[in-house]
């Protein structure tokens, strides 16, 4: 007869570990399912849902730098949602744009919306 040497965990002990390693797997499963997805466009939410400037639709995609300054200046200067200055809140909404559209944002607006930076400061007289 062989000598059976004697582990020290029981076959129970060794059981519960592998149903633990189940049921754990088994709640990262059902919480990634749990979870609300993200949305899509949450800069675009940003720029309609801010506590900052209530904005006029298509601002950005105005043609002329002196319009969408004059228009981030108007809508600042009028918002009661703000928390900072108006000159302020206005320049980081289009900075913000700017920065969240990335290299998708093409070269003829990226250099229109950065003019928009100059006529902004102009139009509040921080030159």
């Amino acid at each position: 007869m062989a000598h059976v040497r004697k582990t020290t965990h029981s076959r129970k002990t060794a059981s519960r570990k592998t149903d633990r390693r189940k049921t754990s797997a088994r709640r990262s499963s059902t919480r990634k399912s749990s979870k609300r997805a993200a949305p899509k466009r949450w800069s675009q939410y940003v720029t309609k849902e801010s506590n900052a400037l209530d904005l006029k639709r298509g601002v950005f995609k105005l043609t002329s730098a002196k319009k969408i300054a004059a228009s981030l200046k108007r809508s600042a200067e009028h918002s009661s949602r703000r928390k900072t200055g108006a000159y302020r809140s206005a320049l980081s909404m289009l900075t913000f744009y700017i920065n969240r559209a990335g290299r998708t944002l093409p070269k003829t607006q990226r250099t229109r919306l950065e003019r928009a930076k100059v006529e902004l400061k102009r139009a509040f007289g921080r030159d």
